[in-house]
């Protein structure tokens, strides 16, 4: 119950502050974003705002139930960034240096608990606009639990509002657009396609000057 609490505290006095009063956050298709698992948000990556900026997306109920993926080499580095990751941001550590026999299992284990995973498939942040080839672990993990929702989303903005060098997000706009579920599909190379082709289908509408669905944050 403390580390709910303590979560539910970090979200109403930092993440919501930061991210939609100071930051401005706009969203296209927040409707598409799921309330309930097993379901996986597919996002491309070029900051470390990004976790921020999808786990602001979820209301107050919902949040209890969403796992980002990250790389347990990099937020299990220290004691205090470890704590923080693991029972303030919920996260599932996954390992990337094959010493894990089994790096997927946590990520599985939550699926079959109907929880929501927020992944990146690029596995780590890549240049700015550009997306970087994906990994297959998601494709690997879908084998494990078909029924699973995967819901693209791509993110414009986030690079610069936490630009390298700065320790304090500058008060500029971030962008999310959220896509139509894609179909898991047996074929590794067939979904893998569908995923790169929802991410960027998403991304050309970053460029333009479209309405955006402006929704405050909710309990």
């Amino acid at each position: 119950m403390v580390k709910k609490a303590l979560r539910l505290l970090f979200t109403m006095t930092i993440v919501w502050p930061v991210i939609w009063l100071w930051l401005g956050l706009r969203i296209k298709h927040r409707h598409l974003i799921p309330e309930r698992g097993p379901a996986i948000v597919v996002a491309n990556h070029n900051s470390h705002m990004d976790v921020f900026a999808l786990l602001s997306l979820f209301s107050f109920r919902t949040q209890q139930q969403v796992h980002p993926v990250a790389a347990a080499d990099y937020f299990l580095r220290n004691r205090w960034l470890a704590w923080f990751t693991l029972n303030i941001l919920n996260i599932i550590p996954v390992t990337r240096n094959g010493e894990d026999s089994d790096p997927l299992a946590g990520c599985e284990q939550a699926l079959r608990q109907n929880k929501i995973l927020i992944l990146f498939p690029e596995g780590s942040r890549g240049e700015p606009g550009v997306l970087s080839p994906l990994k297959s672990g998601i494709w690997h993990l879908l084998q494990r639990v078909p029924e699973t929702t995967i819901i693209p989303v791509w993110l414009a903005g986030t690079e610069k509002v936490m630009a390298k060098g700065n320790r304090i997000p500058l008060p500029l706009f971030i962008d999310v657009f959220v896509g139509e579920a894609i179909t898991p599909h047996a074929d590794k190379a067939i979904f893998m396609d569908a995923l790169l082709q929802g991410l960027l289908h998403l991304k050309p509408h970053s460029q333009g000057s479209e309405a955006h669905d402006h929704h405050q944050p909710h309990a």
